[in-house]
């Protein structure tokens, strides 16, 4: 399978909150690199990620537009996040439901049909006003 067809799955399984489709999409030693903080190694790390976002957040991504490269190993995707904040996280707003929509990019590097890093890039601040 094309890297942008295993990359394009795996976002509309985001979107159907799918996270077993994700999931199975993925790397057995991914590599996440959040926005913040430390990259996660491992389906382990990630599965718990996504876990946690699932608590945390209802999200819906949007006006999806994806970027491939000829070597059919790395996809850029641009889109807005359309999102409810359910559960508050450590050091950021009381979460009381508020909606929000916020623009994100990814980068993905793919493998053998398998999604082997995913680096995600947003304004913190932006969204941190946008509950506020």
């Amino acid at each position: 399978m094309a890297a942008l067809d295993v990359v394009k799955k795996y976002y509309e399984s985001f979107n159907q909150k799918d996270w077993n489709g994700m999931l199975a999409l993925v790397s057995p030693d991914i590599r996440h690199e959040p926005n913040q903080g430390e990259a996660r190694i491992g389906i382990e790390k990630f599965s718990d990620f996504v876990l946690h976002m699932d608590e945390s957040y209802d999200e819906t991504l949007t006006d999806l537009v994806f970027f491939t490269e000829p070597a059919d190993r790395r996809v850029a995707v641009e889109f807005v996040v359309n999102g409810v904040y359910k559960k508050a996280e450590d050091g950021l707003p009381a979460a009381t439901n508020q909606t929000y929509v916020v623009p994100a990019a990814a980068f993905l590097e793919v493998a053998d049909g398998k999604i082997t890093r995913v680096t995600t890039y947003y304004n913190l601040p932006g969204w941190i006003k946008a509950v506020s």
